[in-house]
């Protein structure tokens, strides 16, 4: 539902995010005189922090509680259990667990979980620093030029606190009219959102039910 435009802001922000966080964290390197080592994981946080911005694992707490959780949970198993499958494995589902638990959950975060077991030297070289750097620093930095780069555009302002939000009086005044919107009027003010929204087809028909209390012809029981 996203425009061109929309999609074009999205990747020049995740260019400028990623081109930040690596080069902090390779300067780093060079003056500890540790090896090149960049985290992958930061990818799959672009993208969810410029491509949806407002989304709830997109948030400030889920980046970076969800990074530095996952991480010193994979530095801790690694020192314990040093194999690349059953390490990660176990690595891996309790990032999960941790996330869900703290309320930060973050995908990307799983893989700074494994990224000890897949990458050779890392907790040789970084220890448990690692969680704090370049993990931690570069969730923090990931934040920051999120906040920056979308403020700018009203629509998609983050974190979704600073998003324009209609006061609840407001809200209170439309209960009568709720009724007659329509599931085409669901779907005309998602395009207008101009932002990439996960929500899929049939959620959306659940959403609509749950809202006017009437069934759609569409929905599957």
């Amino acid at each position: 539902m996203a425009s061109h435009w929309e999609k074009l802001i999205s990747g020049i922000g995740g260019f400028v995010a990623i081109l930040c966080v690596f080069w902090v964290t390779a300067q780093f390197e060079q003056s500890q005189n540790l090896h090149s080592f960049l985290v992958a994981s930061f990818g799959a946080t672009a993208v969810l922090l410029f491509a949806a911005p407002s989304a709830s694992l997109s948030q400030p707490w889920n980046v970076v509680g969800g990074h530095v959780v996952s991480a010193l949970i994979g530095v801790s198993i690694y020192q314990l259990l040093p194999d690349a499958v059953w390490g990660a494995a176990i690595a891996v589902g309790l990032s999960i667990t941790a996330m869900y638990y703290l309320r930060c959950l973050h995908p990307p975060g799983g893989a700074s979980a494994a990224i000890p077991f897949l990458t050779s030297g890392v907790i040789e070289a970084y220890g448990y620093e690692y969680v704090f750097m370049p993990i931690g620093l570069g969730a923090v930095l990931m934040v920051f030029i999120a906040v920056l780069f979308n403020y700018p555009f009203v629509y998609r302002r983050y974190p979704a606190v600073l998003s324009k939000k209609t006061p609840r009086n407001q809200l209170n005044e439309l209960d009568d009219d709720y009724g007659n919107i329509s599931h085409a009027d669901l779907v005309y003010a998602l395009s207008e959102i101009d932002t990439y929204v996960d929500i899929s087809e049939e959620e959306l028909l659940r959403i609509y039910e749950l809202a006017t209390g009437r069934k759609h012809p569409n929905l599957k029981k």
